[in-house]
């Protein structure tokens, strides 16, 4: 079963603030996987491991590195 993570674990996963989870999503780099039962988005941690892969070259980073 995939993994659903709320803006708040994916952020924590990847070592940026939640704005960053949203603005990747805002800008087509992270797909929204669903919403829980308050209507926040999900997302899949194989996607967020890829956007935050997508970025880390730009950023200088690695996954899971705090910035």
């Amino acid at each position: 079963m995939t993994e659903l993570l709320t803006t708040r674990q994916a952020a924590a996963l990847c070592g940026v603030a939640p704005g960053t989870i949203r603005s990747w999503a805002s800008r087509g780099l992270l797909d929204r996987a669903g919403l829980d039962g308050r209507g926040h988005p999900l997302y899949r941690q194989l996607d967020v491991a890829r956007a935050e892969a997508a970025t880390r070259d730009h950023a200088g980073r690695t996954f899971g590195q705090a910035a």
